[in-house]
């Protein structure tokens, strides 16, 4: 038996809610020319193009909100995601896993954390969002630019499967325009109608609706 609750939670997996980190390397080019905000984060924060950062996986608090709207109007308004609006991601932020750059120069006073001037540097997120009895959702998937095809998305994934196995749900899909991107994590394409029609609750306010040419893709946990 297990003495205390910590121990019973952290057998059970709870410590995939402990952030963890990645490193991952600047994209040379697009540092030094400056080609997008990414490449001007990097700038800003004094980073040479090549180096290798550290990147911090962890749930979403509310000081990333205001940066998560940010980046999710950056694919909606590039047709490549839902809109998100900000009471809607303030309603969901539980659901959050989110990225940033870790700021080795950083006050490691805690309560500064969300103070102005402080905002969190976010360059990715991912919701895994519960929909029925043995059923979740992987929602809003998104990398800043220049910051993709580094593995982030990957290992946000990973966090979110981490946690429906912590849940007990035997079954995690997602409804993607990036198919293959999934299929690298074991996803297999389904056909839509195998899906509850509980999910399409949230659909109802999509431009595409009911023409939606998103890709349904499935894992079984």
């Amino acid at each position: 038996m297990y003495k205390t609750a910590r121990q019973r939670y952290e057998k059970g997996g709870g410590t995939i809610f402990y952030p963890t980190e990645i490193e991952i390397e600047t994209d040379a080019e697009e540092s030094a020319h400056g080609k997008n905000a990414g490449a001007n984060d990097a700038r800003k924060k004094n980073i040479k193009p090549g180096t290798v950062i550290k990147v911090v996986l962890r749930k979403a608090l509310m000081c990333d909100v205001k940066s998560l709207y940010s980046l999710f109007s950056e694919y909606s308004k590039a047709g490549e995601m839902l809109p998100r609006s900000m009471s809607d991601i303030y309603e969901h932020l539980r659901d959050f896993y989110i990225a940033e750059i870790e700021d080795e120069h950083e006050d490691e006073n805690e309560e500064s954390a969300g103070a102005a001037g402080n905002t969190p540097d976010v360059i990715g997120a991912c919701a895994l969002t519960i929909v029925w009895e043995n059923l979740a959702e992987i929602r809003s998937l998104a990398v800043k630019r220049p910051y993709t095809r580094k593995l982030i998305g990957t290992e946000l994934i990973k966090k979110c499967i981490e946690e429906a196995k912590f849940f007990k749900i035997t079954n995690l899909f997602a409804l993607t325009y990036k198919p293959k991107f999934f299929q690298k994590s074991g996803f297999k394409i389904i056909d839509k109608s195998e899906l509850p029609h509980k999910i399409w609750s949230d659909c109802i306010n999509c431009v595409k609706f009911p023409d939606c040419d998103e890709t349904a893709v499935m894992l079984k946990l």
